[in-house]
Parts: C-alpha cells; structure tokens; sequence
C-alpha cells in the first residue's frame, strides 16, 4: 500500500481560510479543487436550475396534462436504494403536486431482479399496461430499455424515461429509446453541468419542473415570499410556503423539499460522485433529518440500524439506512423498501423497517459465505509470490445473483483489481445464462471495457451497460473462458503498473491541537463521498500495544506526536511494526461519561 498525501494549493486553503473557514476545514477543501466558499453554499438557491436539464420541461407538460385529464400514472422502478427513493419521490411529489386537482392516480411496479431483470422490458410494459395505466414513468433505468420503451408504445402507453446512466451502444455509437420523453444529463445534448446525479436527484428535478409547469398554468396562484426565480429555477430554501392548501382562493404550491431526505438517501447510496449539485443536495436532506423532518419510514430506518438521526451524516445513508434497503431488491422484493418510505403510518413503518433489518442479516450472512468462497477461488489464479492478474472474474454456480456486486466490490478492494463476480441466472428457461457484476478500479472505464469485449467478440455479451466504476453483464454458460480472456486482455492492455499499485490519498499529518471532540464533530457535519472524499490524516506512528477484538479487528495504543491515542482497525488482523506509516480517519467515542479522540486506521504503509 501506498500512502500518497494531497497537494493543498497555498492561495486556495489561504483565500478560504480568510473568508472566515476553520483552517483545518480551509486546508481540507482546497486539497479537494475549492477555490472560494460560494462553491461551499448549499443553499437551495444554488441548485442548478431544471430548464437546464434536457426534457425535464417536456416531461412536466406531458405530466400536468396526464394529471389535468385524471389520468393513471405508473411509475416502474429499479430495485436499489436509487430506485426505491426516485419512487418515493416520484410517489410522494407527484400526489403532493397533484392534491389541488383532485388527482391521486400514481401507483408503482419494481421489475423482480431473478425473473425480470434490470429495467424496462416488453413484459414489465405488458403488466403496465394491464395495471390500467395511461402513462409509464421509469425512475433510475430505462435510457437502454429500446424494446421496452417500443412495446409500450405499441401498447398506446406515453413513456417518460428519467436515468442518470449511460445511453445503450450498438457498433460504437448511441442508441436512444424514440417515441418518447427523455430526461437524463447523460444523454447526448444535454447541458444540465451535474452529470453524476443519481437518478432520484433527476425525478427530483422533474417534480421541481412540474411545479413550475403548473404554476403556469395556474393550478398554485400564491407563493408568498417564495418559490423559485423565473424560469422554473431551483427551489427556495426557508422561503417556501409553509404547506400546499388554500388562503381564501389563492392555492398555495406544495412544499416539495419535504422530499430532499429522500433524495440525499439515495444519490449518497448509489455512490455517484458528489459535485457541487449533488453535494447541495445531500447537504439539505442531512439539515431536515437532523432536524426530524423525515418520512416515517427514514426515522424507522435510522431506528433499527441504532443511529441517531440528530448527528446523521452521509455515512449513515451510505452504511446503514441503504444497506437495508438494497437487501430487500437483493433477496426480497423492493416493494417493502418502497412501502417503507412512503408510508405516512409510524407502526407501519417501524413493521417494515425491522423486516428490512432481518432480510439484511441474511444478506450479510450470504454475503460472508459468498465473499470467503470468491477469495478462495481468485487468489487460486495466482501463487502467493505472484501480483493478481489485472483483472479478476469470479464464478461458483451456488452463488446468488442477488450479492454478487457486493462481493465484486470486497474483491476489488481486497485485490485492487477490475473485478466481476457471476451468478448462474434463476430465471426460469435462462438457467444457461450467467448474470454478472463488476466493480472497478481508477484508471479502468468498466462499461467501455465490456463495449470493446462485445466488439471484439460478437455475441458473448447479450447484455451489458453501467459506469466508469460499476457495471453488469449477462453471458451465456459456455462463454465464461471467452470472456474473462476477453476482459484480461483489455485490462492487461489499458492497466500499468503504477494503476495497479493499491495507494490511497490522504491529507497529511494532523496537528495536535486539532485532535479535539469538537472538530471531530465539525469534519462529520460537512458532505463527504465519492469524489469528494472524506479527511484522512496521514503520518508516522508509534504502536505502543495491538490486540485482537472479535476475531477479526486490530485495537491499537498509539502515540501520536508523543501523546497517547486509541486506534481501531476494522477487518485487519496482521499487527503491525513498532513505528508505522498509517493513514487515518477521525472519530469520537465515549467512555466513563468523556469523549475521546480516536484514530480508524484505513492503511498502513509496510
């Protein structure tokens, strides 16, 4: 492992720090691209504003008209924490934005990961149409679903697709569903500037262009103080109406950054890189739940998992309230993690959350097994004096479909190899198909490897799309050796050695004076996440004792500076020499009634 420490730009960490920052917060943002503190305003004011995101001005025409003629709205969802949230949100908003017309007909379908597979198909469309609706909404999918989207428009259903991920390829060149609405930054001649949104951040902007279209048309003819800038632009911050209702014939527009907890949940949990936009997003949902003002499914969530949602921060959403949720699409059905956030009944909620809870025990139960299994069978590749190959793919025939991202992503941060785990199919009559997920490293773009696969080898893949970081394929049975010497090759010819190395960046040594409670405090109140990474502090150390806890955790005494401070390893179990390099995360613990400092030991530079 190396241990590489961050440039601070000079100029930048001083021109922040005279603009009133903390000077440890000063130096931490400007080794991560901030030049001034109005990149720093979170206010609702800052979002970018919904015209500038390509058809979201269309989709809220074809929405207020569907809601103006009473007409049925379905909405088909992924089944992940993005998924489940954009529903809630769409859910939720579309009731809200819907009361003053007399319009509740929005219902819901989540595709079943074994029997349907991911996104819109031909047969979700066919249920769609067979529930009644009039109108088809994807949240989180449906940019790839070309067949899908066709076979509901034959059925005369309007399809409005809202994703946030990369646009299906055929021979090298983009494919887009037609003959319908589409809302999605990544598809080609959009201008909205926040391509990394989750796709519950898209449905959010949707609503907020819905709003605006019905304010046209107006259906709300009161904001008092309020409400966005011409243009359908962002939502104010405390300045919105207080609740959507009448004052003598004025209507009064719906609240709908009700709905940001929702929204910080789930763009924290599909680990997309937090820009500015994003990081505004996550930063006003964190405000409302500290504050309590959160669905009762959130609150119940945050119950079971024994978090306090007054102190909440990002790694909650990302460690403990998505996990629970993301089980359910594993194992289950998604429905119970939808229901749970859009319930409006506390026992209700607190019923599902702990239903939740328990599938997620078995998940992790799964997940243990599966992990140790794909280990045993990667390292198996290699002799304990080789490196790994440049990429890693992993497949056992009782392994779920359901973890195997899960366990691609231990691998790749165990091995620090592109990896991809597979599972044989549960689908009835694809029982020859193998469905796969990958997880990557910097430096290799997983969706562009699997496209170059397919052209170099027609036919091995008979699905396949993703991210830079994350993607999925499916293969059949007998094309396993095809592909994994396909995907080596691409990585042996993109990956160096230098790619290769595992390092981490940190932030250098931590003065003293800055290992205090309080600042503990201050650093877990700012948004941090993917691309925006959380502190981590980094230098020479003095390993006064290690023991072992719980059979697989290193709790260390150090001596920091020549001050004594308690350290935990979490997963580690080889002890480490008397003076080591670590790098190191933050945290406060209590005992005896006093708080104390300690360090999470990340790595080790051996």
């Amino acid at each position: 492992m190396k241990i590489i420490t961050r440039d601070v730009p000079p100029r930048a960490a001083w021109a922040l720090e005279q603009s009133g920052l903390h000077p440890l917060l000063a130096r931490l943002f400007a080794a991560r691209g901030i030049t001034s503190t109005d990149e720093l305003d979170d206010t609702l004011t800052r979002l970018l504003p919904p015209g500038s995101m390509l058809g979201a001005q269309e989709a809220a025409r074809a929405l207020a008209d569907a809601m103006t003629a009473n007409q049925a709205i379905c909405i088909v969802a992924d089944y992940d924490c993005d998924g489940a949230t954009a529903c809630a949100v769409g859910l939720r908003g579309l009731r809200l934005l819907g009361a003053p017309l007399g319009f509740d007909r929005v219902n819901y379908l989540v595709p079943d990961r074994v029997t349907d597979g991911y996104g819109l198909t031909p047969s979700i469309a066919k249920r769609v149409k067979a529930q009644g609706a009039d109108v088809l909404v994807t949240v989180d999918n449906g940019i790839a679903s070309v067949d899908g989207v066709r076979a509901a428009r034959a059925l005369g259903l309007q399809v409005i697709v809202t994703d946030h991920h990369l646009p299906a390829l055929k021979d090298g060149d983009i494919v887009l569903p037609q003959d319908c609405v589409i809302v999605n930054p990544n598809q080609p001649g959009c201008p909205f500037e926040s391509k990394s949104i989750a796709g519950v951040g898209v449905m959010f902007y949707v609503l907020l262009a819905l709003r605006a279209e019905l304010r046209e048309r107006g259906v709300f003819t009161a904001r008092p103080d309020a409400g966005p800038p011409q243009g359908g632009a962002a939502p104010s911050g405390g300045s919105e109406p207080r609740a959507a209702g009448s004052v003598g014939a004025a209507v009064l527009q719906p609240r709908i950054d009700a709905l940001l907890p929702l929204v910080a949940l789930g763009t924290v949990a599909d680990v997309v890189k937090l820009d500015a936009n994003n990081r505004r997003l996550v930063a006003q949902g964190l405000k409302r739940v500290r504050a309590g003002a959160m669905p009762p499914g959130m609150t119940a969530l945050f119950n079971v998992a024994a978090r306090k949602p007054a102190t909440a921060t990002g790694f909650d959403f990302g460690f403990a309230l998505g996990p629970r949720l993301n089980a359910a699409g594993r194992l289950a059905d998604m429905t119970l993690g939808i229901e749970c956030l859009t319930t409006d009944d506390a026992l209700r909620a607190d019923e599902l959350a702990r239903t939740l809870d328990g599938i997620n025990r078995e998940r992790k139960a799964i997940e243990g097994d599966m992990r140790d299994q794909a280990l045993q069978l990667a390292e198996e590749m290699f002799d304990e004096s080789e490196e790994p190959p440049p990429a890693l793919i992993v497949f056992d025939p009782d392994f779920h479909e359901g973890v195997v991202g899960i366990v691609a992503s231990r691998l790749k941060d165990k091995l620090h190899r592109p990896t991809f785990v597979f599972a044989a199919s549960g689908a009835e009559g694809k029982e020859h198909e193998l469905k796969g997920s990958g997880r990557s490293i910097a430096g290799f773009h997983l969706r562009d490897a699997l496209d170059l696969v397919a052209k170099r080898h027609p036919g091995v893949l008979l699905r396949f799309g993703g991210h830079a970081m994350a993607a999925g394929c499916t293969i059949d049975e007998e094309q396993l050796e095809t592909f994994e010497a396909a995907l080596q090759l691409v990585a042996h010819e993109w990956l160096d050695a230098a790619t290769l190395q595992r390092r981490i960046e940190a932030d250098g040594p931590l003065d003293t004076k800055y290992r205090r409670p309080d600042l503990v405090d201050t650093l877990h109140q700012e948004v941090w996440g993917q691309g925006f990474a959380p502190p981590v502090f980094c230098e020479e150390v003095q390993i006064v004792s290690q023991r072992l806890v719980g059979e697989k955790h290193l709790a260390l005494k150090l001596k920091h500076q020549g001050e004594p401070v308690d350290g935990i390893w979490f997963g580690h179990t080889e002890p480490l020499p008397e003076r080591v390099k670590i790098a190191f995360r933050l945290d406060a613990d209590e005992w005896q009634g006093q708080r104390r400092v300690r360090f999470l030991v990340e790595a080790a530079e051996i």
